[in-house]
């Protein structure tokens, strides 16, 4: 593999590695959000903790870090797929290496990489996140089933396929990071969104 190829890949996982949430609540808040909640290094667990703005913040951050990795391909005209990149930057953002590899569940990430290789996808996932999200109250259950409609998209409205092979990768990651919020739905126990 052509040692450019291999650069740009360490970016994306670097990229994806910086840890908005982590950085927001020291820096805004003096918190240290991996003490707070759930401890995750997201949006979600921010937006419980700090509240909208932190939130809101966060998790724009976290999905324009896998925009710009994904876009690095483009930007630099080297011949490796984005959506490898893109990748990168999800498994830095899960495993950073600025927080001890203990991340967040790549559902932001993963839609930035999603935003920047498909707008059209990613317009339409935002929708499907909000619509299940409205009727569930589960963040945890819209972020998982929006990625089996990415994947659904995927292959009935297109014939890409290097897009078909990351969305599942990205859908069954997603549904790996979230194994603890199922037991909790299913428990009841999983905390609901009181703003919607």
């Amino acid at each position: 593999m052509h040692r450019m190829s291999i650069l740009l890949m360490i970016i994306g996982y670097l990229l994806g590695s910086i840890p908005f949430a982590l950085i927001v609540g020291k820096v805004g808040y003096g918190i240290d959000i991996r003490e707070h909640g759930s401890g995750n290094l997201g949006g979600t667990n921010t937006f419980r903790v700090l509240g909208v703005k932190a939130g809101l913040i966060v998790t724009i951050a976290d999905i324009l870090k896998g925009t710009l990795a994904t876009s690095l391909p483009v930007l630099f005209s080297v011949d490796i797929h984005p959506l490898i990149t893109g990748m990168f930057a999800v498994v830095g953002h899960t495993y950073p290496v600025f927080a001890q590899f203990r991340g967040g569940k790549a559902v932001a990430t993963s839609g930035g990489v999603l935003l920047f290789y498909s707008p059209l996808l990613f317009m339409t996932m935002l929708a499907v996140f909000f619509l299940i999200l409205y009727i569930s109250k589960y963040v945890s259950l819209s972020s998982m089933l929006t990625g089996v409609y990415a994947t659904a998209y995927a292959f009935v409205w297109t014939d890409d396929v290097p897009l078909r092979i990351v969305v599942i990768l990205l859908t069954l990651f997603v549904f790996y990071r979230h194994r603890a919020n199922m037991k909790r739905i299913l428990n009841k126990t999983e905390p609901k969104v009181k703003w919607l």
